[in-house]
């Protein structure tokens, strides 16, 4: 009688009797926050104060717009997949886009001699994160590290020279 194929400890990868994960999905396992940069949007506007006196800048917003998540080129994944996995491990509220309204405005004291410089737009948490795919046949693929920033809160950057 001739002998048999030793029978394999593992199904094949691709073939009918594989093992099955469900449909292919992206991951995204959010590393490091990298702490919270700047969206802004139109203009940075300024005052200067030439007295000896504090002076109140106002500023207000002339441009809105909308600031979204940025992904980089080695994140293959969506970003309602980022921004619920950073919420999830950080315990924020995030959103895939803010909209920055017209109108937006903002009253600051200037020291003497000193220029208060201002922008409207939206606070975003960057983070570096790993992405990868697991497929149908429960096989990944390989690790990549990319960044993202995850649109906050709408708010202003202020500074003075």
């Amino acid at each position: 009688m001739p002998e048999l194929p030793p029978t394999p400890s593992k199904p094949p990868a691709n073939g009918p009797s594989s093992e099955y994960c469900g449909p292919s999905k992206n991951i995204y396992r959010p590393n490091a926050n990298l702490g919270k940069y700047h969206a802004g949007v139109g203009a940075a506007q300024a005052n200067y104060n030439g007295t000896s006196r504090t002076a109140r800048s106002w500023f207000k917003s002339e441009t809105g717009g909308e600031v979204g998540v940025a992904i980089s080129s080695e994140v293959k994944v969506s970003a309602s997949v980022v921004v619920a996995e950073v919420e999830a491990k950080y315990g924020v509220e995030l959103s895939a886009k803010l909209t920055v309204k017209v109108g937006n405005e903002i009253q600051i004291d200037t020291p003497p001699k000193k220029t208060t410089y201002g922008k409207c737009g939206v606070w975003r948490m960057k983070n570096t994160g790993t992405a990868y795919t697991i497929y149908s046949n429960c096989t990944t693929s390989p690790k990549k590290t990319g960044t993202t920033l995850t649109p906050w809160y709408v708010g202003w950057y202020l500074w003075e020279r």
